[in-house]
């Protein structure tokens, strides 16, 4: 199934999606954006003007996807030239893998630090299908920083396509110059076996009116917060974090997401289930972090709390649930496929994929509660 405005960068359906503890990330500065003077200017330019337009906006750090790494440590089943490789590991750029709407036909070539041979990437199909033989995934997010006011100056800019042309002659990189924030989404699957799909309000920055899973974005500030750092947010820095706290948040901020827009208790919520990146061209290549989250409630429970409104209530203004058997028939000729946003998409073809409900089984909540700090949208 082919859709301009969705692709998978990854996807993890051999391990029907990958849980906290085979996670991890790699921070540092040299994946945040590049700089560039007339691109800081018009960023500048665009903040100032959505604001007077938008006084309540206000700018907030976010982490930016700038690659990732899937590795196996173990080799005791392959040939003797690989059990030599202690550890192999496939690394991908964004850089040839999120293709704009405005920039489709340029051409890609993966950047690939491995022997393995990767397929490129075509809309709504994945760059990397796993080896079903590694027992032990270990996923590595390489993360940066960025914000909110970055985003909306490069990746939903007018002049997106421009900022893309010149990231790749100055820096050899289209998306150099992007913000590229890494947000996250969340296939809620009711105790009945009924996804949750909210109607974004029209008065959101993107697409209001459309069918959406309930997401945000993992907050850098929070992960301060949690080390006992009270920064504001313009002065967070990579080197302020520590990785696992970050992998922590990454996983809890969906359960947050969900808690606050759909208005469920996180006790309800079983243990997030990575099911991989997508990657919205609506928006060049924005990335998103899809994962299946169970939960210990019927859809008629989940009904009643939600219209008793949650944190965010204003963001959306109905509640629609579909049958895990019409999610996984869902495809571009159905009538339902033009009501979803991208976001929806891309966490919808993730489920087809990766069907991380088929083998697993509904994860039960953990009786640990998961960290209920109120975040920014």
């Amino acid at each position: 199934m082919t859709d301009s405005e969705v692709s998978l960068l990854l996807h993890c359906a051999a391990w029907r999606g990958l849980l906290q503890a085979q996670v991890q990330v790699e921070l540092s500065e040299r994946f945040n954006r590049q700089t560039d003077p007339a691109v800081d200017r018009h960023i500048e330019e665009v903040w100032t003007e959505r604001v007077s337009k938008e006084p309540w906006l206000f700018n907030g750090s976010k982490f930016r996807l700038h690659s990732f790494c899937l590795s196996s440590s173990s080799v005791s089943h392959e040939p003797p030239a690989r059990q030599r490789m202690e550890k192999s590991c496939i690394t991908h750029s964004l850089h040839d893998a999120a293709q704009s709407s405005l920039d489709r036909g340029s051409r890609a070539v993966n950047q690939v630090e491995s022997a393995d041979s990767v397929s490129a990437l075509s809309p709504a199909s994945s760059m990397f299908s796993n080896n079903a033989d590694d027992p032990e995934p270990l996923l590595t997010l390489r993360l940066g920083l960025t914000c909110y006011k970055d985003y909306l100056g490069t990746n939903w800019s007018c002049r997106v396509a421009e900022l893309r042309q010149r990231g790749e002659a100055k820096f050899g990189d289209a998306l150099a110059l992007l913000a590229q924030p890494l947000g996250v989404g969340g296939v809620l699957c009711t105790a009945d076996g009924q996804v949750v799909l909210i109607r974004r309000s029209q008065k959101v920055a993107e697409a209001g009116g459309l069918l959406d899973i309930p997401g945000g974005h993992p907050e850098p500030k929070v992960v301060c917060e949690r080390l006992g750092q009270a920064v504001c947010e313009e002065q967070i820095s990579v080197d302020m974090m520590q990785q696992r706290p970050v992998v922590s948040e990454l996983f809890s901020s969906v359960c947050a997401e969900i808690r606050d827009e759909v208005n469920i208790p996180l006790s309800s919520l079983g243990e997030p289930v990575l099911m991989g990146v997508a990657l919205n061209h609506t928006s060049a290549g924005r990335p998103s972090a899809e994962f299946y989250v169970g939960c210990s409630l019927t859809s008629d429970e989940v009904r009643k709390l939600y219209w008793k409104g949650g944190a965010e209530a204003h963001e959306s203004t109905d509640i629609v649930f579909l049958g895990r058997t019409e999610v996984l028939q869902l495809d571009i000729s159905s009538p339902l496929w033009a009501e979803l946003c991208p976001s929806a998409k891309g966490a919808v073809l993730l489920y087809q994929t990766v069907r991380p409900d088929s083998e697993r089984g509904q994860r039960q909540p953990d009786a640990q509660p998961i960290a209920s700090e109120k975040r920014s949208r």
